[in-house]
Order: structure tokens, then C-alpha cells, then sequence
């Protein structure tokens, strides 16, 4: 598994952060992977509410991340638009493109609106994020078993984001 994450500006306060990996699943099982709450809720979050093109969900991340989104498109198996926190000051996008790569799959994960100066922070916690959608399809499990909290990260999911933080800040925004 290895994880290409960049970070660019797209003015003076906010950016974006982008992740990628290519996954051993078929794009029908990713997409499952990415969209339906029980799986979900092995890897990344706890997700209720309105699962359709316009819905309202509440989220609850690994990462202690807790809030409402929209499900702005879902075109299956290729592409996820979400709207975290809609018409807040804190609002951002989160956009997911899966591609048929033969029987594996490619993920591209990126998420816009992010203040500029917590970049580094995100693409940490993207890049883990990722990494444990890889053990989660590999093992089909959860690699949170003790779960998380809106305030308790998932213990495993913080400690890695703490290791990989550092190379993240050193990397220039784009």
C-alpha cells in the first residue's frame, strides 16, 4: 500500500487535500466499502441518516470529526460528492473518484475548503484514513475494534496520524 497525499492552496485561507491509493478489491466492493454504513463504520465513520443524492447525514470519524453533510452526487461505483457542515464558515467538500485499475481499484480522495494552515493535520489523517480502508478490505474487518468517540479518536487511527503529521508539515502546500 502505498499513499500519494499532496496539499495545495486555493487562496489565502483555504486548500485542499488529495490522497490516493489503488486497492486489491474489484470497484463494486470499494464503492460498498465507501458508501454503506456498516462498512463505514469498520474504517472511517460512524454514518446515519438520509443515504441518497441530496440527503442529510450526521457523521462521527475515527478521528473525532462529528457533523452533518450532504450527499451532494453519488454516481456508483465512480464518484461521491459530500458537503460537510453546509452553510457554516467551516463548510468543505469531500469528492471520491473510484476507477477500475483491472481487478483492482483506485481511490481518489480529495477534500476542498480546509483552512490553509491546517493542511498538514488533514493530510495526516487522510493518508490514515486510507490506510485503514486497505486493512479493513484485507482482513474484512475493523481495525478500530475499541471504537471512538466525538471525543476519543480511535486509539490506533491517532497514533499513526501522530507519527505521519510531522512528514505532512514538512511537505510545502502547493
Amino acid at each position: 500500500m502505498r499513499i500519494t497525499g499532496t496539499m495545495r492552496a486555493l487562496d489565502e485561507t483555504r486548500g485542499a487535500v488529495r490522497v490516493e491509493d489503488v486497492y486489491d478489491t474489484d470497484i463494486d466492493d470499494l464503492w460498498q466499502a465507501c458508501t454503506t454504513p456498516e462498512r463505514l463504520a469498520r474504517w472511517i465513520a460512524e454514518v446515519s441518516g438520509d443515504l441518497r443524492e441530496g440527503g442529510m447525514i450526521h457523521a462521527v470519524f475515527t478521528s473525532t470529526w462529528s457533523g452533518p453533510a450532504r450527499i451532494d452526487a453519488c454516481d456508483a461505483p465512480h464518484h461521491l460528492l459530500i458537503t460537510t457542515e453546509p452553510g457554516t464558515d467551516d463548510e468543505s467538500q469531500m469528492e471520491a473518484w473510484l476507477t477500475a485499475d483491472g481487478a483492482r481499484t483506485r481511490l481518489v480522495v480529495e477534500e476542498r475548503g480546509l483552512p490553509v494552515g491546517s493542511l498538514h493535520f488533514y493530510g495526516a489523517g487522510w493518508q490514515v484514513h486510507l490506510e485503514d480502508l486497505g486493512r479493513s478490505l484485507a482482513d474484512d474487518g475493523d481495525p478500530h475494534p475499541e471504537g471512538w468517540s466525538e471525543e476519543k479518536p480511535a486509539s490506533a487511527w491517532h497514533a499513526r496520524w501522530t507519527e505521519l503529521t510531522p512528514a505532512y508539515e514538512a511537505t510545502s502546500v502547493g
